[in-house]
Formats: structure tokens, C-alpha cells, sequence
């Protein structure tokens, strides 16, 4: 039963939902979810054809209304122009959601600056640009609403081979916890999701190309020997946005089957990978994320 839809059917009605990287995996899941409780979607990508194409599937599978708007979360006007849009096209905003992430894996003495940056910008810059310009126009038109971010386990352990990507989940669960005290008079509650291992096509080819995501098999470190269904993640998410939720603010709630209990830090095996094989794996990679 853990993959078969949770709330009532109508338990978003009238709502409306902006999820950031909305056109591809959990992002995905969650917004087919919340289409198929009521709610009115925007979904945002920086690749307009994916979001559109998304669009138009999900519309068709569950009779919503989806707005697809391009967007860079790391520039704050572009942010500001899907606020604008949520607004112009379903007349208000009740969630946001801050999926939009990066994310490789690397000895850390092997990225440049420039790399640490461009992780550090999407995903806590990114959260942090939707997170201000949504919550100040809430604040500015008294209307409670709700923020999900999506982190991960090892925002609060930390983690080998993908520091950029844990110090900004770190700041972002930072964020959290400190918004939901901050904005909680407001009528704003804010809570986090820390997902253990939900495997995705496009996002662990990348992180994981060629044969390395069998050989480093996630569910020989989940106590529940599996990974996760898409369906559970959504699950929580629909929850934490709806009202059965309203008391909770400022919790990170972790699905991950037990996972970072077994053992903190969710790519630390990878220090079994000899160096000789980082160069190879290195170039694998590129070669993923131009294609």
C-alpha cells in the first residue's frame, strides 16, 4: 500500500502550487500528485521544452492546470517573474515548493572554485531567491501559505564526494528551521523533506554514469533493503502543503527507510573508488551531461 496515493481526492482543491524543477523526477511526481488532490500547478525549469512537454502530459493525465514558466532560480527577477505569472494566470499562490537542485560527486580537491559555486547558487541561493520573493509577497497581502524545501539526509550529517551539494542542503535546512519561527506569525509555515535514496533516470545517470549505480547499489544501505517510490515522497509532500499538516512548522522530516541511521553520509562508500578510476569516471561524467 506504500505506493498507492494517501490523502482524498479533493484535498488540495483550490489550491495553487509553484514547484521549482518541476518538469522531471520527484519535482514531477509531487505535481502529478497534487494535480490529482485539486490543486492548480506552475512548474519551473531553465529548459522550457521539458517543462512544456511536462505540462501538457500531466494535464492530460489528470484534467488540471498546469502553467510551465522557464526560470534560473539563481537570478532573483526570473524568480520574481513566475510569482507574477502563478499570479496573473490562477489569481494567488498558496505553496511553494523548492525542488530545483545539482549535484556530482568528486574528491573534493579535484573541483574548482567555479564548480563548488555553481552548486552553492542553484540549490541555497536558488531556495533562498524563491524563499524571499514568495514569502514577501505573502507577508505583503496577509495570506498564510507554506514552503517545502526538499533537502537531503546528509543536510544534517554531511557527506563525502559531495560537499558543495551538503553545505548548500545545510543552509537550506538552516533556513527552514529558522523561517518557521521567524514567519510562523505570518501565517507561513515552513518545513523540510530529507529523502534517502529515490532513484530518478536522468539524475542518477548523471551522478552515477555507465555501471556505477549498479555496483554502488543503494539498497544494501537501507534497513528496508529497497529504495524509495516516488509515490511515498509525494505522499509526504501533498501532506506537509495541506491543511492535516497546519500544526507542523519547521520540522525536517527524513524518508529514507532508515538509511542514514545504518550509516551517516550517503555517498561515503565511494571511498572504495581507487583514483585511477575518478579520472575515468570523471570523464564519464561529461560525457553524461552532454548528452
Amino acid at each position: 500500500m506504500y505506493n498507492q496515493p494517501m490523502l482524498r481526492d479533493d484535498a488540495l482543491k483550490g489550491r495553487t502550487i509553484v514547484i521549482t524543477g518541476g518538469g522531471t523526477g520527484l519535482g514531477k511526481a509531487m505535481g502529478t500528485y497534487f494535480l490529482q488532490l485539486g490543486a492548480d500547478l506552475v512548474i519551473t525549469s531553465r529548459k522550457l521544452t521539458v517543462i512544456e512537454e511536462t505540462a501538457r502530459e500531466l494535464e492530460s493525465l489528470t484534467g488540471g492546470k498546469v502553467l510551465a514558466v522557464a526560470c534560473d532560480v539563481r537570478e532573483y527577477v526570473q524568480v520574481e517573474h513566475v510569482l507574477e505569472e502563478a499570479v496573473r494566470v490562477f489569481g494567488k499562490v498558496d505553496s511553494l515548493i523548492n525542488n530545483a537542485a545539482g549535484n556530482f560527486i568528486s574528491p573534493t580537491e579535484r573541483l574548482s572554485a567555479n564548480a563548488f559555486s555553481s552548486i552553492i547558487d542553484i540549490v541555497l541561493k536558488g531556495s533562498v531567491n524563491c524563499t524571499l520573493a514568495f514569502g514577501k509577497h505573502w507577508i505583503k497581502e496577509k495570506q498564510p501559505a507554506s514552503i517545502l524545501n526538499i533537502v537531503t539526509t546528509y543536510a544534517f550529517t554531511g557527506s563525502a564526494y559531495v560537499v558543495p551539494s551538503a553545505c548548500a542542503k545545510g543552509g537550506v535546512l538552516a533556513m527552514t528551521r529558522s523561517l518557521a519561527v521567524e514567519w510562523g506569525k505570518y501565517g507561513i509555515r515552513t518545513n523540510a523533506i530529507a529523502p534517502g535514496p529515490f532513484p530518478t533516470k536522468g539524475a542518477w545517470e548523471r551522478l552515477l554514469p555507465g555501471d556505477l549505480a549498479e555496483k554502488f547499489d543503494f539498497k544494501n544501505r537501507v534497513p528496508l533493503k529497497r529504495v524509495g517510490e516516488h509515490q511515498e515522497l509525494a505522499n509526504l509532500a501533498a501532506f506537509l502543503v495541506s491543511d492535516f499538516s497546519a500544526y507542523i512548522n519547521g520540522e525536517v522530516i527524513t524518508i529514507d527507510g532508515g538509511e542514514w541511521l545504518q550509516g551517516a553520509g550517503q555517498f561515503n562508500g565511494l571511498e572504495a573508488i581507487p583514483g585511477d578510476m575518478w579520472d575515468m569516471l570523471e570523464q564519464m561524467t561529461r560525457a553524461t551531461k552532454g548528452s
